[in-house]
This record gives C-alpha cells, structure tokens and sequence, in this order.
C-alpha cells in the first residue's frame, strides 16, 4: 500500500481561508461537550451549540479557543455545525483583512 503524500506549508498557506457568508458565523470554541458537540461563542455575542460533521470527526481535532466558521441551522438558529477550523496563520489573515476583530481573540481567551 503506497504512503500517503503529505502537503507542504507552502501549498496551505497559499489558499485564501473560507470568509463567512450568509447563513455562517465565526466563533470561538469556548467548552467540548463530548459526543462531537461544542459550545461556540461567536461574533454575533450568541453562544451556540454546534456539532462536528462526520467528514470532520476523525481528521480535525478540535480543542478549547480554537477559531471555527459554523453554519448555521435555518429552523434552530442557536444551533449549527463546524465547517472549518482555522488555522494559526488563516487566523493571521483574517486579522489582517479585518474579518476577525483582535478584541474578540481577546475576550475569548477570557472564557478559557
């Protein structure tokens, strides 16, 4: 069985990470609750419950103040699901083109 190739940091850092769209938030990780579900505290000041899909489960690993981008569910808006964890330097870009304000890293890190 061949190994699998591994990406390099080059070609990761030249993808522009997944800007929030209509129906999706950005939000901090602030509790794991087990069972693949979250509490999230996102930019709109709400805290939600989300879950993590089954094509994420197993491949990224999530941990308390991670950034994620959540979908939001059209008949519970207080619930919804991860569809990207950002990494470190997605987390860079996004405060650099102001998506991402700094006061929010800042006050997430207060609930950890």
């Amino acid at each position: 069985m061949p190994k699998k190739k591994k990406r390099r940091a080059s070609e990761e850092s030249s993808k522009e990470p997944p800007l929030p769209t209509e129906g999706t938030v950005i939000c901090g990780v602030v509790k794991l609750l087990g069972g693949d579900y979250l509490v999230v505290k996102c930019l709109d000041g709400v805290d939600r419950k989300v879950r993590i899909p089954g094509k994420m489960r197993r491949r990224v690993w999530m941990n308390e103040g991670d950034i994620v981008l959540v979908g939001l569910w059209d008949f519970s808006p207080n619930r919804g699901e991860v569809l990207h964890r950002y990494t470190r330097q997605e987390v860079a870009k996004l405060l650099e083109k102001g998506v991402l304000p700094r006061e929010f890293l800042e006050a997430l890190s207060e609930y950890i």
